[in-house]
């Protein structure tokens, strides 16, 4: 059956849900996790004229950002360890989070996804987007939908 989930997580209350959903399933089957988060790029400046503005403030997003992962992701490892999980953290920084996650499920051969949605209305997705249903699209591999 499946021995390695890809958990994406980003600290939201949505998040927790596919935290505990995934380390209860990975505990009844013995898979282990590896619990992964993908925080956004700062945007480039406006004008040339703010390059030495911008360094500063990529460095001190980079720090923010860092941070958040570290923390989303250590509570995440201290629930699946509280409950015997194998676990393993990842993050990164990208444009484009449907295909980090895509990635990271390669690179760390996961074989299932597990994703928890806000299961928005068509006008919520034609607003927001949906991640759901671009990871759909660009993986092969079988995903787990908490909604």
């Amino acid at each position: 059956m499946y021995e390695h989930f890809l958990v994406p997580v980003d600290g939201s209350e949505l998040s927790d849900r596919a935290m505990n959903s995934s380390i209860n399933l990975a505990h009844k089957l013995g898979a282990r996790i590896t619990g992964f988060i993908v925080e956004p790029f700062v945007p480039p400046p406006a004008s040339i004229g703010e390059g030495y503005q911008y360094r500063r403030v990529v460095r001190q997003h980079d720090s923010v950002v860092e941070a958040h992962a570290g923390k989303v992701l250590e509570r995440f490892e201290e629930l699946a360890r509280a409950k015997g999980v194998g676990f393993t953290r990842h993050s990164t920084q990208s444009t484009d989070i449907d295909a980090a996650i895509v990635d990271a499920a390669t690179e760390h051969h996961c074989d299932l996804i597990i994703i928890a949605t806000h299961g928005r209305s068509t006008i919520g997705e034609l607003l927001w987007g949906s991640h759901t249903k671009s990871l759909m699209a660009l993986t092969k591999l079988p995903l787990l939908v908490l909604h």
